[in-house]
């Protein structure tokens, strides 16, 4: 069950560059942890040091503006709209509990994380940069 999670991921996110200062891709990320992820226990899973810096905010917070189709945008860039509502709606329809854990505060290490049926973890992590 938790390949075709990541297959779907994987699939959803191909070629998607998450827009801050800098432009990232997004990684598929399984985990066979069980139980709550807290912030604490995302920050052993991840080898971040203890004390890190752990924001947790919504899915549909984390990629409003990418989610948002504007007046402006070219065809492109509807597409690229369509593709991140594509892949919220991906993340949403197999993962429960869905948290975004954002890690750091320049150089920032988001996890887009829920719980597989299975009771696992998955999900997605991608770079910003926010000065």
């Amino acid at each position: 069950m938790t390949e075709s999670i990541a297959d779907q991921l994987s699939s959803a996110s191909k070629n998607l560059l998450f827009l801050s200062e800098t432009d990232a891709p997004f990684e598929v990320i399984t985990w066979s942890a069980q139980g709550e992820l807290t912030p604490a226990k995302l920050l052993q899973l991840t080898n971040h040091p203890p004390d890190a810096l752990v924001k947790v905010v919504s899915v549909d917070d984390f990629f409003a503006i990418a989610t948002q189709e504007e007046d402006w945008h070219d065809e492109e860039e509807r597409e690229t709209v369509k593709r991140f509502q594509n892949l919220v709606n991906t993340l949403k329809q197999n993962l429960s509990q869905l948290q975004v854990y954002r890690v750091g505060s320049i150089e920032i290490d988001a996890y887009i994380i829920g719980v597989t049926d299975g009771g696992g973890l998955a999900g997605l992590s991608t770079k910003l940069v926010e000065t």
